[in-house]
């Protein structure tokens, strides 16, 4: 009976001493970091001026929604202007709620307003077109060999909703092959695809396509520096069966700067871009996040 007692003593006292698969499984929780209880949302506000030569629109990468106002602008000006579009100057500030729902999808909806002198003089500033869109991570490279593919797609719409207003359907598909475990450097390489309608049987606008190539890289202050260079080829506009914006095929370049936090979430950037139209079209746009949640 003494040597019975004696074993369930030993017993108890390994199991007080051995931690059971439960109680190890808590401790790695515990090690792992807290998940986010919301996610992330702020107003990705975006300031873009751009100079536009004569006898195109304002096409590019990005979103749609200098474009949009370029184009339902030319449509309304364009029976009074006999010898085509002029050379334009133009600023606009997108203001889009953005909520990154987790680390592979984001969300995003809002207004754009504009100024632009497009012969004439500038016009007032107003709000001129909407979009909504979203962009999510289809694949994760996570260490592996495929790359992360990213598809983001959003809908711009003139305003106001009337005869000649512009729908513009902008698509980009982006693989991004990262270099090391951080991903703080690798090559980029992707497409672009922008689909207009108009809201009109006597205008239309073909497809602009963008074919690139790049790369990235973040130094240890969280710096980012990412180049794009690729072909651009628009199939051109007619208005009342004459041509509005000439079809080209030219090169396409763009510069973005970024200051980055340490979870990668965007303090500031500015982008830099020159398209080739077939002559040189400018853009500046910087980007100020304002962070209602930053995790």
């Amino acid at each position: 009976m003494r040597a019975i007692a004696m074993g369930m003593l030993c017993l108890s006292l390994l199991s007080l001493a051995i931690p059971t698969g439960a109680a190890v499984a808590a401790e790695d929780e515990e090690d792992e970091p807290a998940k986010p209880a919301v996610p992330n949302i702020y107003l990705d506000l975006r300031t873009s001026y751009a100079k536009i030569p004569a006898g195109t629109l304002g096409l590019g990468f990005g979103t749609t929604s200098l474009s949009a106002a370029l184009q339902t602008l030319a449509l309304r000006r364009g029976t009074a202007l006999p010898n085509g579009l002029p050379a334009a100057k133009a600023i606009a500030i997108d203001l889009p709620l953005t909520v990154d729902v987790n680390d592979r999808v984001s969300l995003y909806g809002g207004v754009s307003g504009s100024t632009a002198d497009i012969g004439g003089g500038w016009s007032t500033f107003d709000i001129t077109s909407w979009n909504i869109g979203v962009q999510a991570d289809l694949y994760q490279q996570n260490g592996g060999r495929i790359p992360t593919i990213t598809l983001q797609s959003t809908l711009t719409q003139s305003v106001p909703n009337e005869q000649g207003m512009t729908n513009s359907f902008n698509n980009i598909l982006e693989f991004d092959y990262a270099l090391d475990e951080d991903e703080t450097r690798g090559w980029l390489a992707g497409m672009q695809y922008t689909y207009t309608t108009i809201a009109t049987p006597f205008a239309s606008i073909r497809p602009n396509t963008i074919l690139y190539a790049g790369g990235y890289y973040q130094w240890p202050s969280n710096w980012k520096f990412t180049g794009r260079l690729g072909v651009q080829s628009f199939g051109g506009a007619q208005l009342a069966g004459r041509t509005l914006a000439e079809s080209f095929t030219q090169p396409i370049l763009r510069l973005d700067l970024d200051r980055m936090d340490d979870n990668d979430n965007r303090l500031f950037g500015i982008t830099a871009q020159i398209a080739w139209t077939p002559k040189p079209a400018y853009q500046l746009t910087l980007r100020t996040p304002l962070y209602a949640v930053r995790n």
